[in-house]
């Protein structure tokens, strides 16, 4: 049961602050939604009015529409609505992600968006902000979830892709095209070969490169120009939703691996299908859930999305007063945005 002096509440559009009357990642369409990112979960079509960090809006834009009515704000600027002050900080997860602070009547209220506590250079670092309530995702919200420090995991890719192309055999990589692949980019040796890349991942990187991040050059998959031997030594990143389709004939003899947090489970390579998985995450881990919820000093948490009974229990017994918010976010890695990717014809 909602307090009538809670700063938001859930509704069956999405999460509500009823003070200032707009929606956070509302999944039904409202007259007001402030959005932490433009993943298809969080972002979606038929909302009045957008209010976003400004790095969100080519990948808004582009996805949503160009005439969508979106006013965008930068870090740590605020605007008032109805009593209700309103600022964005960083969230970690992708490009122009933020958590969103609410202060009302001497309250402040912040809900996280989707996060991650590692640094890779593709988005603003996550900031913690101190609040008297937090609302918090759970994606990766069980202990068994912990990821690989990240140079490990880029010498483990290196690796894989300097092997396949020593046999002259193309290193397919399936990821989400909207930061996962990006992430790939930065953190890659590009000297050990070609960057190819999907239709689906292109626009995208050319969202980041506007904003400022660097990314090694990138060819399409589908160019004309490619000869064979560039194709034997590549690194081909391409969404889940390329897996079994005619699109992949193109790559001969190639190997596959897929780079997901859900790798970190047991048997979830061989259900997917691929010769490798690499455990790679835009959401934050058991510890990192742990590390971004003390540094709130918040003595409320609501908790969203993912393994949210494990994590309320888990906050109750640090005594904390913990509950669950019910959402329709997901998991990029099987969301929406991917089964929408362009498709792309047959060589």
């Amino acid at each position: 049961m909602a307090n009538p002096t809670d700063l938001v509440v859930a509704r069956p559009e999405g999460l509500y602050c009823p003070p200032g009357d707009f929606y956070i990642d509302p999944w039904r369409p409202v007259e007001r939604a402030v959005i932490t990112h433009a993943h298809g979960d969080h972002a979606r079509r038929g909302h009045a009015h957008y209010l976003a960090h400004e790095d969100s809006a080519g990948v808004l834009r582009a996805r949503l529409g160009d005439d969508i009515a979106l006013q965008t704000l930068p870090y740590g600027a605020a605007v008032e609505h109805q009593g209700v002050r309103i600022s964005l900080h960083p969230a970690g997860h992708v490009l122009g992600s933020a958590q969103v602070r609410m202060e009302h009547g001497g309250r402040v209220w912040v809900a996280s968006g989707d996060y991650k506590l590692d640094a890779d250079g593709t988005c603003a670092p996550f900031e913690p902000v101190r609040c008297d309530t937090f609302i918090t995702e759970s994606t990766f919200g069980l202990p068994i979830y912990r990821w690989p420090a990240q140079a490990a995991l880029w010498a483990e890719v290196n690796a894989w892709w300097q092997a396949n192309a020593a046999e002259g055999r193309p290193s397919v990589l399936f990821c989400y095209a909207f930061g996962k692949a990006q992430r790939i980019l930065q953190g890659v040796d590009a000297g050990i070969g070609p960057i190819l890349v999907h239709g689906a991942v292109e626009p995208l990187n050319a969202a980041y490169r506007a904003a400022g991040v660097a990314l090694p050059p990138t060819r399409h998959a589908t160019d004309a120009g490619l000869d064979a031997d560039t194709l034997r030594q590549a690194l081909v990143l391409a969404p889940p939703s390329a897996q079994g389709t005619p699109w992949m004939r193109r790559f001969p003899r190639h190997a596959d691996a897929f780079a997901s947090g859900w790798m970190r489970l047991r048997g979830t390579r061989r259900r997917r299908g691929v010769d490798r998985g690499f455990v790679l995450s835009d959401h934050a881990d058991w510890p990192g859930l742990q590390t971004a919820i003390a540094a709130t000093g918040a003595g409320q948490v609501f908790v969203t999305h993912g393994s949210v009974a494990v994590m309320v229990r888990w906050l109750r017994e640090q005594g904390l007063d913990a509950q669950a918010f019910r959402t329709e976010y997901g998991d990029e890695d099987e969301g929406p945005a991917d089964a929408a990717a362009p498709a792309e014809p047959p060589p």
